[in-house]
């Protein structure tokens, strides 16, 4: 919405992990315990998605009013919003550090990582399907709410055109600070799921994802929400192709060779188009 990339968000997602750390604590679960019963497991995705989503919405003001918000007022180009977007990231990956240290900090196993199945000799864990599943919800109920409520269509309106929706009335402010809470409450969402899967955090644990997450977006096509999952997707798996075919090594080399041949043959994105023809 703002045409500018947000580096710190990364950040807001590493507080999100440790929005569910807390939760996990809280709930008495800590590492090396035996794995919770069903009821444990669903306990803990309520609360550690209340307590993520909290923090991570509650960082993103933050990060919105100390980083963008006066920049944005006295009308400063991106590369100085980009510029205060890597100050406040590593600002927040330093204060981290120094409250818990640059060492990973485990997280309790709340799901056993049974194979259910096997598809093309893949193994299909629980974890993984719940990772999956919650992220396309996500993906619907967030393409829902652009597309239908009255706060998308502001944020819709003031992505394609900010000074013709301040003169039909939309509060540029309330709309960019909705925004980051909403990108902040979902960046809290795939904290837990991150911890579910990963089992652990530290304070630049965001940094590679954040970085990746923005390679999915423009593969997919700046500013439009199904393409940024659709990039996710195809980053996924040519990632996981690329790890078997030269070594896991290569993992991210393949991504952003990736992301540059995309860029070469597709500007847009895969489904960038449909964006562009939204705007015009």
């Amino acid at each position: 919405m703002l045409r500018l990339i947000n580096f710190a968000h990364s950040e807001i997602f590493m507080l999100g992990t440790l929005g569910a750390l807390f939760a996990a604590s809280l709930l008495g679960y800590h590492a090396g315990d035996a794995t919770p019963a069903l009821t444990g497991l669903v306990v803990f995705l309520i609360v550690g998605t209340l307590f993520a989503a909290t923090l991570a919405g509650g960082g993103a003001i933050l990060l919105e009013r100390l980083a963008y918000r006066r920049l944005r007022h006295r009308g400063a180009g991106r590369l100085a919003a980009l510029i205060s977007a890597i100050g406040a990231s590593f600002a927040m990956q330093e204060m981290f550090a120094l409250r818990y240290g640059r060492d990973a900090l485990q997280f309790p196993r709340v799901l056993d990582k049974n194979r259910l199945f096997s598809l093309f000799d893949a193994n299909v864990r629980a974890d993984k399907v719940v990772v999956f599943v919650s992220a396309v919800v996500m993906m619907l109920l967030l393409d829902q709410f652009v597309q239908r409520t009255r706060l998308g269509r502001g944020i819709r309106a003031v992505a394609q055109d900010p000074e013709t929706a301040t003169l039909m009335g939309v509060d540029i402010d309330r709309v960019v600070v909705l925004t980051f809470l909403l990108g902040g409450i979902m960046a809290g969402v795939a904290g837990v799921l991150f911890e579910v899967f990963r089992e652990t955090t530290r304070f630049n644990v965001g940094f590679l994802y954040g970085i990746k997450a923005f390679t999915a977006a423009v593969l997919g096509g700046i500013g439009n929400l199904r393409g940024a999952l659709v990039g996710g997707l195809v980053l996924g798996v040519m990632e996981n192709y690329g790890a078997a075919i030269f070594g896991n090594q290569w993992r991210d080399v393949v991504a952003f060779v990736l992301l540059v041949v995309v860029l070469m043959f597709r500007p847009t994105g895969i489904l960038g188009e449909s964006l562009s023809q939204g705007r015009a």
